[in-house]
Formats: C-alpha cells, structure tokens, sequence
C-alpha cells in the first residue's frame, strides 16, 4: 500500500510528529511505503532548518529527510500556515523581502491542492494530530 500522511504536530510539543514518523519508518518491513507526507497547522515546524534538539532526543527533521531520501516520500508543507509560523523558502524569502530562508530541503511549500490530491492518489490518507 502506498500511504499519505497529514501531520499536524509540532515536533517536539505534541507525540504527532514522533507517532507519524515512527508509522512511516515501520512501513517497509510490511511491504509499503510512504508516498507523501503533508505538514499542516503547528505540523509545519517539522520543516524548519533552525530546529537544534539536544544531543539525547531524536533529531526529528533529520529523519523526515531519511524518510524521503529512503522512501522518495515527498515532504510537502502548506504554503499559508508556514508563512504564518515563518517558515519560508528560498522564493517566498525573497518575495517577502527576508534575509534567510527557513525551511529545509527536500520539504516544499506547496497548496491544500496538493492534500487533496494525495488523499485521492494513495492508497490510504492518515492523520496525526495533537
């Protein structure tokens, strides 16, 4: 099966983000994968480059992009509640006239459209929220 994810944790406030990114590691030793996750709300924190955890907690944006980079998982944020939060990319960075861009690579900003194109291309569509 080829699975969607909405996330819609932060990454170390709420278990959403850790419960979603376990779910999608344990996929492949069923025989599936993830095909697209989708941050959205407070989940899009999960896509800033400026996250600096300590040393004995899990590095959860360094396993986001594990999982894209193992399972070729598109790591999708919505474009308004990550302006919202701050997190920009480099082309939103600039049009907004900021010095920096936040969000990490391979995560992109993107649309609602892009939710719900993935509910009705993926197998299943699973919700993790606070």
């Amino acid at each position: 099966m080829n699975y969607a994810l909405l996330v819609m944790g932060a990454p170390y406030s709420q278990q959403a983000a850790h419960s979603a990114l376990r779910f999608a590691m344990a996929l492949p030793a069923r025989g599936h994968r993830v095909g697209t996750v989708f941050f959205y709300h407070d989940g899009v924190y999960n896509a800033s480059r400026l996250m600096t955890p300590p040393r004995d907690e899990p590095h959860l944006l360094e396993r986001w992009c594990e999982l894209h980079d193992q399972q070729q998982t598109q790591l999708l944020v919505c474009v308004a509640s990550g302006l919202r939060r701050g997190l920009l990319d480099q082309r939103e960075a600039q049009r907004h006239e900021r010095e920096a861009h936040t969000l990490e690579a391979p995560f992109e900003l993107t649309g609602l459209g892009q939710l719900i194109e993935a509910g009705l291309t993926h197998d299943r569509l699973l919700t993790f929220a606070p």
